[in-house]
């Protein structure tokens, strides 16, 4: 059955009331959130969302990645469900709604269809995916990879935080490692909403960003090894500096991204020196280089071009350099059905919207690889995201949720 009527709109006080609610957990210093992925704030965020699943009516079921799964149930048993969801992991100086809004314009979305009486053929499922943000525990989007069948569990598992501490055994500690098979579960569809972590909405005065592609990308980490000397007694021409090493590739990485304009972008957001000491050369630079486009051609090219001027940065300086992948995805097209869906709801719901392309990788990039996926972009202040001033307007969430509710329920066939 077609979705109509005008009257199908959500609850936008509850939506915002909710994300209000959940900031509470785990607030940054700055009017933000810490809620990084396995931390007790993220097991008190899961509690919270659970608790307004319960209320909802909705099953819960928890795969080995510690992802939740909410169940509404559909009229019939055969029928695959109709996937929901983002993330409720946040950066260390994270925003409100970078992957919350998307969990709970889920939420909203149901609790709407429970106001109205809907009933659907197909089940809805909400979804929490864990380690989205790849910012404790890389790579991004660690789950849904693994849910995929792109990320072997037991990589998963093992990968290291900051102070050695592994994805299992956090996973184990904060009581959240469910007994389902990752990847067993089948979807129909999947949809999610998200800010669009960009200026282009808000420049453009749209409403909604219907999102047909979103880029490809390579986490690279880089590993430089020089020797750790005096910095006052040590002459220029005597050093094995991977500090310098370090600043000649950042360079390089720019130069390599400028010239592959337009569309690819590359950077670099961390690195750890050693012994990280004011008057002592580093031994050591750990840094890892982030580099997107949607085109695989140029992602290719760039991975290689970085890689091998790299290493000849670091052997004119005597530096050893060693490089791991550590995280990656191709660029991914969006299904045309899908995307067809968000662009009518909009339209039917009187929203302005702009077709996008997402410059940053959402769980909806792994989903794509196993069921039809697309995404509904709302707009950001001046496009600021992964940063505690991250924010958007009330009026900007409820058009969000309202035509992600449209459209999920043209998916998932409302039963009369």
């Amino acid at each position: 059955m077609a979705v109509s009527g005008e009257n199908l709109r959500i609850d936008g006080d509850r939506l915002w009331d909710s994300l209000m609610e959940m900031a509470k957990i785990g607030p940054g210093i700055a009017g933000g959130n810490n809620r990084q992925t396995l931390t007790d704030e993220d097991a008190e965020g899961r509690d919270l969302f659970k608790s307004w699943c319960d209320e909802a009516g909705l099953s819960m079921g928890v795969d080995k990645m510690g992802t939740m799964f909410m169940t509404r149930e559909g009229t019939d048993p055969d029928a695959l469900p109709v996937y929901v969801g983002s993330h409720l992991d946040t950066q260390p100086t994270g925003g409100k709604y970078d992957g919350v809004l998307g969990v709970l314009g889920a939420l909203e979305a149901v609790r709407s269809m429970n106001d109205f009486g809907i009933r659907t053929k197909h089940p809805i499922v909400v979804v929490n995916w864990a380690n989205e943000e790849g910012a404790r525990f890389a790579p991004a989007m660690m789950a849904s990879g693994v849910f995929a069948g792109e990320i072997p569990l037991e990589y998963a598992y093992g990968r290291k935080d900051l102070e050695g501490k592994t994805y299992g055994a956090e996973l184990e500690r904060i009581g959240w490692k469910g007994d389902e098979e990752v990847g067993s579960r089948k979807m129909h569809a999947y949809y999610e909403l998200h800010i669009e972590q960009g200026p282009i909405l808000e420049a453009e005065g749209k409403d909604i960003g219907v999102v047909t592609h979103c880029q490809g990308l390579w986490w690279l980490e880089f590993t430089l090894t020089g020797r750790e000397a005096h910095t006052g007694s040590t002459p220029m021409e005597m050093r094995v500096n991977a500090g310098l090493a370090m600043a000649r590739v950042l360079e390089m990485v720019q130069q390599v991204a400028m010239s592959e304009q337009p569309g690819a972008v590359a950077g670099v957001g961390q690195m750890q020196f050693s012994p990280n000491s004011r008057n002592v050369l580093p031994g050591s630079v750990v840094f890892t280089v982030d580099l997107r486009t949607p085109s695989q051609d140029k992602l290719d090219r760039m991975r290689a071009e970085i890689e091998r001027r790299a290493a000849e940065i670091c052997e004119e300086i005597g530096v050893q350099c060693g490089v791991e992948a550590v995280g990656h995805f191709d660029p991914v097209t969006f299904d045309e059905t899908l995307v067809g869906n968000v662009r009518k709801a909009a339209e039917e719901l009187g929203y302005s919207h702009l077709d996008i392309i997402s410059g940053a990788g959402h769980d909806a990039c792994w989903a794509a690889k196993v069921a039809p996926a697309t995404m509904v972009m709302c707009p950001c202040v001046k496009g600021i995201s992964h940063n505690e001033a991250e924010e958007i307007s009330k009026d900007w969430a409820t058009a969000g949720a309202e035509v992600l509710f449209r459209a999920v329920l043209e998916t998932a066939e409302i039963v009369e």
